[in-house]
């Protein structure tokens, strides 16, 4: 943001503000390492590491189930819930991908049987369910929001504009809760090799649901999550009003890492935000729509009808122009009709409960903008290039200079 004027550029951390655009993010590459500097992410080579692997693996597994929400919540914004489930993004709905090869070696670790790799020998770990497979296996499924790269993980739902801070925190926070659960069961074990066996096999069998390796975009995808259990939280309000359920209330005191008050208190900001930024978006729009657009097109009907008089005067046939010139004058109907319904929506934000508002704005603002949008993206077909008042997206992505 400072280089860039310098150079006579602006730097734009905005996710991509286009329709059927590519939208820009963070995949934030997360992992786990011992104070040494051992990847716990990473499969290994020895039946030691593997096995260590598949226990930090089960933690991660059974940390995303049960925390779906929050790491939902960790991304919510109004710019991001325009790009979630398209354009490159991943979904609203969290999932893992793991791969094929990962994917049948917890299948087998569940039913108890041998995996064998038909490129490989199977290695002995001495943990018997506990196979050794190889590390390249990694994603090339782009529609995932949280996919196993070989050793680590990609979250992938964060918009472009977001610090990586509290997504980190959510992270960081669940799987230790896991991981907290796992060390007083293995502390407490008899047999250690046992125990590990036992705890992979059950967590992978208690929360493979959350386990997807197939097209995150697809409609049978959206069916089957909800088949599982899986939430499905499209937007910021939807998804926030669970920051504070009494399971998140719990987890973050716990550990030290929010208070009660605090978590509220983020749950407030992010509320407030996410209204503001609507509002500003909404004012926006308005103010684009009201100052630019409805003026060009009443002047270009304008000309239109001078156009059709004149070829009428002189008995010439103006059905072609009468026939746009309505068209247009349907259309500005509808765009100042959509202004106006916006400008009454904007006297919402002077309620007082901010969930109630941001709930509003999501029924109610969202699609009256998008609504709005439409109308005038089928005026400017309409209209000649040299009279529209703003740059067409040709002109924006793909004029050279």
């Amino acid at each position: 943001k400072k280089l860039a004027p310098k150079h006579g550029m602006a730097c734009l951390l905005h996710e991509k503000p286009f329709e059927g655009v590519n939208g820009s993010a963070k995949h934030n590459n997360w992992a786990m390492s011992t104070d040494t500097g051992m990847n716990l992410m990473d499969p290994g080579a020895t039946p030691a590491a593997n096995a260590q692997f598949l226990l930090f693996l089960a933690a991660v597994i059974k940390a995303v189930d049960m925390h779906q929400d929050l790491l939902r919540i960790s991304v919510a914004s109004a710019a991001n819930d325009h790009r979630l489930g398209g354009y490159e993004a991943p979904p609203a709905i969290v999932s893992i991908f793991l791969g094929e090869e990962l994917d049948e070696i917890l299948a087998s670790i569940v039913s108890g049987k041998r995996y064998n790799r038909p490129t490989s020998e199977f290695t002995d770990l001495g943990v018997e369910l506990l196979p050794s497979f190889r590390m390249d296996n990694t994603d090339r499924n782009r529609t995932s929001p949280f996919a196993f790269t070989g050793n680590k993980f990609e979250f992938r739902m964060l918009g472009s504009q977001f610090s990586v801070a509290f997504p980190n925190v959510v992270l960081n926070t669940i799987v230790a809760s896991v991981l907290d659960e796992f060390a007083n069961r293995l502390e407490a074990s008899e047999n250690f090799d046992e125990a590990v066996n036992e705890i992979v096999r059950e967590t992978i069998a208690a929360h493979r649901r959350i386990i997807f390796n197939g097209d995150s975009y697809s409609q049978e995808w959206v069916e089957e999550a909800a088949r599982r259990g899986l939430n499905n939280y499209k937007t910021t309000p939807e998804a926030l009003v669970h920051l504070c359920d009494e399971k998140n209330l719990k987890l973050f005191s716990k550990y030290h890492v929010y208070t009660e008050g605090e978590l509220h208190a983020r749950q407030e900001i992010l509320l407030d935000q996410y209204c503001k930024t609507l509002t500003i978006e909404c004012n926006t729009m308005i103010d684009m729509a009201s100052r630019e657009i409805v003026p060009a097109v009443i002047n270009y009907t304008g000309e239109l009808a001078k156009l059709i008089a004149q070829k009428q005067a002189i008995g010439l046939n103006a059905d072609i122009e009468l026939v746009k010139a309505q068209a247009l004058n349907a259309k500005l109907q509808a765009i100042v009709d959509g202004i106006e319904h916006l400008r009454g929506l904007l006297a919402a934000e002077k309620m007082g409960d901010k969930a109630a508002v941001a709930d509003f704005f999501r029924r109610e603002m969202v699609p009256g903008m998008a609504q709005l949008r439409a109308h005038v993206d089928e005026t400017e077909l309409m209209m000649p290039n040299a009279l529209w008042p703003y740059p067409s997206y040709g002109k924006m992505l793909h004029s050279v200079r």
